[in-house]
């Protein structure tokens, strides 16, 4: 199974001042004041070709306002017409992202009969960059599907070529959303690709495969390594598999950087939940347990590929949870990387492990911020749904980091506290620290607390990723099913903020 060419076929993509003549679909806007981004030239051709103006016929056809409605309408020329709704108000670069991911998948429902890949322009009247990558970014990944395992050949890529129409000059504005784009349809691809094929070995490989034409130096610890150098959580979580774990630790050191971003990612290929094991059903989507992981180096890619000038070390932990003899054991006392000693309560709780190795690993770097994301809590699906991500951090200013972060990329994140009282429940009898709380209640926000023990007095942020990392419903605006790559844009603009 390949695993270091994610997604080979994603689109190629260009800005341009105007359409080129080959396109076989031009989108076009539709807001209050009718329809946008339809050139004059193009607008007498269809009028003495159909004897309505674009208008007048995408009206008569159904077209509305309405945010992401689309309405084909015929060809002109060779190039057909899709009418995209903006909306009765401009709409933000979050909106503009999710529209053009629907009118993309339009555009691939409506193309069926067409055996060639197809050249799409999107002339939506923007002028602004934030437009501009986001009509890019919306439109790359929301074509995105998984092709699967298959003895068949894999299906012909629907889009071959993407390209915004723009007055704004900007060479780079390209070259960013294709940069960004190829990191999430990457992060996507790794949490789909199942886990018999993508397990920490693999996983790992296929890092180093990613990242080998980029500005970052990795390298990877095997188990044995991890044994020797103390990395406790690492090897108690993986010693009930066959497929042993994996750290691997990424570095970006461009000339100028004035701060230092260290990320980790949680990596767990798959959990059945080790002795204390997941109801069957409950096990169908942890593939997807490695989200963290798969964002945390996609967006490395990215941040390298974009040139941000920001140091960044990363960190993806990687094992898998499975039950047999030689599995961790509840009431087991694990001793995480630097000696702190953890009492085992649960072994479904396995992530905050395998990151609280990479965490204290990561204080030794000396960074500015750490950055943790992780498919932790089954709370925090309780607690903010599927679409909405927890935040909790060691102070304010550092949360309203990663918030501006966050609103900048349209990722959703919501802060949560870390009690002292919640704290307080970790202390053990046998070992520093236990793994969970001896209460039900506030999971979430316990986990936190027993990560931020493994970063003390440290500008520290922790991404509860559990709910928006894995869609299993229809697709909509740019997300499509299975992985969805959720964080990796936040990451990336983080960077972005520090450099």
């Amino acid at each position: 199974m390949p695993l270091s060419q994610p997604a080979p076929n994603q689109p190629t993509l260009s800005v341009l001042a105007k359409p080129a003549r080959d396109l076989d679909w031009l989108i076009l806007g539709l807001g209050d004041d009718g329809i946008v981004g339809l050139d004059a030239a193009r607008s007498r051709t269809f009028k003495k070709t159909f004897g309505q103006t674009v208008d007048a016929l995408a009206a008569d056809l159904g077209a509305r306002t309405e945010r992401g409605r689309t309405t084909g309408l015929p060809s002109l020329d060779g190039c057909r017409l899709l009418i995209v709704g903006l909306g009765t108000e401009d709409p933000t670069p979050e909106q503009l992202r999710r529209l053009s991911g629907d009118a993309i998948r339009a555009v691939g429902s409506l193309r069926a009969e067409q055996a060639e890949p197809a050249k799409i322009g999107f002339s939506l009247g923007v002028s602004e960059p934030e437009q501009v990558l986001a009509i890019a970014e919306g439109a790359l990944i929301g074509g995105y599907n998984y092709t699967g395992v298959s003895a068949k050949d894999a299906p012909t890529a629907p889009v071959a070529e993407i390209a915004v129409i723009t007055s704004l000059r900007d060479a780079s504005l390209a070259r960013v959303a294709q940069a960004r784009a190829t990191a999430i349809v990457a992060a996507r691809e790794w949490i789909n690709i199942p886990p018999n094929f993508l397990y920490p070995e693999t996983f790992a490989q296929a890092a180093k495969d990613y990242l080998a034409k980029t500005k970052v130096k990795v390298e990877v610890l095997d188990d044995e390594e991890l044994a020797k150098l103390g990395y406790g959580g690492l090897t108690g979580v993986g010693a009930g598999s066959a497929r042993k774990p994996r750290l691997v630790r990424m570095t970006y050191r461009p000339r100028g950087a004035k701060q230092h971003l260290a990320l980790i990612g949680k990596g767990i290929t798959f959990d059945s939940g080790g002795l204390n094991i997941k109801p069957g059903n409950s096990m169908l989507t942890m593939k997807s347990d490695m989200s963290g992981a798969a964002a945390v180096i996609a967006a490395v890619g990215a941040i390298a590929e974009c040139g941000i000038t920001t140091d960044v070390t990363a960190y993806a932990a990687m094992a898998e949870n499975l039950p047999s003899s030689t599995a961790y054991r509840p009431s087991d006392v694990l001793s995480i990387y630097g000696g702190t000693t953890v009492e085992n309560m649960n072994s479904d709780a396995e992530g905050r492990l395998v990151m609280a190795d990479a965490l204290a690993r990561s204080v030794e770097d000396k960074p500015d911020l750490i950055v943790d994301i992780a498919t932790l809590t089954g709370a925090c699906l309780v607690a903010l749904g599927l679409r909405t991500a927890g935040l909790l951090s060691s102070d304010e200013a550092t949360s309203q980091r990663v918030l501006d972060a966050a609103e900048t990329s349209g990722e959703g994140f919501w802060p949560l506290p870390i009690p002292e009282e919640i704290a307080e429940d970790l202390e053990s009898k046998v070992a520093d620290l236990r793994s969970t709380g001896g209460s039900r209640y506030a999971g979430t926000s316990a986990a936190a607390a027993f990560l931020q023990r493994f970063v003390p007095d440290q500008n520290w942020a922790h991404l509860d990723i559990a709910g928006p990392a894995f869609h299993e419903g229809s697709a909509y605006g740019y997300v499509t099913p299975g992985g969805t790559g959720f964080g990796v844009r936040t990451l990336i603009d983080l960077a972005q903020s520090m450099s």
